[in-house]
């Protein structure tokens, strides 16, 4: 696939990121001859919808915390891939549920949840495609891979509150671990080092992180730059994401 690991693209820079709606760029997908396979990602920020793309994902359907896609949403998607197999991708945990009931109701083609709970989850499972398999094993082999990364975030807190040991302040970061709120504090390089610990680091070969449409590349470089120097043993990698509500998505491998 295009999208290469091995190239880190920490230097793009916003304004070179795509204005054009994403709406658009689904149509002209959709105008593709037919296929055997298709993919459908439920993904947020033109950054990750292009790292999406360049994995071989036809049809972006935007989606997020506040903006959950619809079974319908699923539904018109489906029918505009042009594809004998159709594998949905719903990144979300609360999206799950609507890409299943989709996947039921589809009757013109063959289609499959791999039921992502998270972005890195998405991208780890594209990358375990093979394009000579049968869509049941490739499900089979996607679901397997996205069992060896840790998901995280981190973001701020909309107002104060008293969750498990922590007591949070309105504005604090949050780091966020598969789900639960595992690191606060006020400095963003020492919150992202905390949360990161709780990925089990000392067992991580790879650590990527995608920097959100708040935060400056410089800013991102020089998070990169320290996270290198704390994790000697760990590889980093940094791309944009451009997503809204979180600063970071973070995975570890």
């Amino acid at each position: 696939m295009a999208y290469n690991r091995n190239k880190p693209i920490a230097n793009t820079k916003k304004e070179e990121v795509s204005s054009k709606p994403s709406e658009v760029k689904e149509k002209e997908k959709a105008k593709a001859e037919q296929k055997g396979f298709g993919f459908i990602a439920v993904s947020i920020g033109e950054g990750l919808n292009e790292i999406f793309r360049e994995l071989g994902v036809d049809y972006i359907i935007e989606g997020g915390q506040t903006m959950n896609p619809s079974t319908e949403d699923f539904i018109n998607a489906i029918e505009k891939v042009n594809a004998d197999n159709v594998v949905l991708l719903p990144n979300n945990k609360n999206i799950i549920m609507a890409a299943d009931q989709a996947a039921k109701m589809s009757t013109s083609v063959q289609v499959q949840v791999v039921a992502s709970r998270t972005i890195p989850q998405g991208i780890a499972a594209l990358m375990a495609y093979d394009s000579e398999g049968e869509l049941a094993d490739n499900a089979e082999a996607m679901t397997e891979s996205m069992q060896y990364v840790r998901s995280g975030e981190v973001t701020y807190a909309v107002r104060d509150t008293s969750i498990d040991a922590f007591e949070i302040k309105e504005g604090q970061l949050l780091g966020i671990v598969e789900g639960k709120i595992k690191a606060v504090g006020d400095d963003m390089q020492q919150l992202i080092c905390d949360a990161l610990n709780a990925m089990d680091m000392d067992t991580a070969e790879l650590a990527t992180l995608y920097y959100g449409e708040g935060v400056t590349e410089d800013d991102a470089n020089q998070l990169l730059e320290h996270l290198e120097a704390t994790y000697p043993d760990v590889e980093f990698e940094l791309y944009l994401g451009a997503q809204d509500v979180y600063s970071y998505l973070m995975s570890v491998e």
